[in-house]
């Protein structure tokens, strides 16, 4: 029996544009937030997720750079300054271009 892949037209009944991807994240003072990705973006070899509070999405959104080892992902921090800069600036290009468009 084969798996079934989900697609937007699949026929399921799942509402596949609205899927969450959820992940725990614990800020610096040790506390725990649902936060939800939201974009992903590639610059420089690199893919970075967008991630908004589930429970605050008014609040500013904080970018990871997402790695791979050993066929699983997972969100990194930016540390490198240099990489932060460059990483928030194309961010903050595609908002505006996407509130733009609106």
């Amino acid at each position: 029996m084969s798996e079934h892949q989900h697609s937007d037209d699949c026929g399921c009944g799942e509402d596949h544009e609205h899927e969450e991807h959820v992940f725990i994240v614990t800020d610096d003072e040790g506390q725990e937030r649902e936060m939800v990705m939201v974009y992903t973006f590639e610059s420089e070899n690199n893919v970075y997720a967008v991630l908004l509070d589930r429970n605050d999405p008014e609040a500013d959104g904080v970018i990871f750079r997402i790695e791979e080892e050993n066929d699983e992902s997972f969100l990194v921090g930016i540390e490198d300054d240099a990489e932060w800069d460059r990483v928030t600036a194309i961010y903050e290009e595609i908002a505006r271009t996407e509130s733009e468009e609106k």
